[in-house]
Parts: structure tokens; C-alpha cells; sequence
């Protein structure tokens, strides 16, 4: 029996913020606690998020061997850092604490549903990739 490829979560998650972040900006920004009409960019800012996170998604999802690898990478290296700004928001206060533990919460999530990912990859055998 084959274990459970983290990957597809992975992919899963940056899609669903992604998509929600890019198509129901205030919604979702309201989920993770951030207040839309007290501050009018964040429309805007999510969208660029979201356009972040769906591209991370695809090139993990079309991505193979190598080429997979390095956008999990990239992925990682981009949760890592969303989780300090995470902190340094809670920290100053640009976040209520809330806010803060969710974004930076759900950065570490990814960012370890990525380091999972990474090391699965690195227990298996390379796939030969795909007849086109």
C-alpha cells in the first residue's frame, strides 16, 4: 500500500486560499481574522497572494522529478517566509493576536505539509515522467 503523497494536500490547500484569496477577497480576509473595510488595500494584496499561491499549486501538481522538487522548494522558502511576517506583524501589533495566529499558523502548516512533501520524494524512486 502506497502511503499518502503530502503533495496533494499541499496542492489542495494552495488552491483553496489561492482561489478564495484571488475570487472573495474580503471573505477570506475575514476568515483569517483581517478587517477589509478598515483597511481598503487589502482587496488588492490578497489577490496578489492568491495569484501567488495558486501558481505554486500548479507547478507542483504539473511539475515532475526535478522540476516538482524545485517548487516545493520555492513553495517552502515562501511559507517560511510568510510565517516571519506572520510573527513580525503579531509582534509590532499590525496584527490583534487572532489574526496572527492564523496566518502564521496556517504558514507553518504548509510550510511542513511542504517539508513532508520534500521528504517523500526523497524516500522514493524518481518517476519517469510522462509520455507526451
Amino acid at each position: 500500500m502506497t502511503p499518502p503523497d503530502p503533495s496533494q494536500a499541499l496542492v489542495g490547500l494552495r488552491f483553496a486560499i489561492g482561489l478564495g484569496s484571488w475570487l472573495t477577497p474580503r471573505v477570506t480576509g475575514r476568515l483569517f481574522g483581517l478587517d477589509a473595510k478598515a483597511n481598503p488595500q487589502l482587496p488588492y494584496v490578497a489577490r496578489l497572494f492568491g495569484a501567488r499561491d495558486v501558481a505554486l499549486g500548479a507547478g507542483i501538481m504539473l511539475g515532475h522529478g526535478e522540476a516538482r522538487s524545485l517548487w516545493l522548494q520555492v513553495g517552502l522558502a515562501c511559507d517560511v517566509a510568510d510565517a516571519l511576517a506572520g510573527l513580525a506583524a503579531g509582534t509590532r501589533g499590525d496584527l490583534g493576536p487572532f489574526s496572527a495566529v492564523l496566518v502564521t499558523g496556517t504558514a507553518l502548516g504548509a510550510a511542513a505539509l511542504g517539508r513532508a512533501a520534500l521528504r517523500a520524494r526523497e524516500a522514493s524512486p524518481p518517476a519517469a515522467a510522462p509520455v507526451s
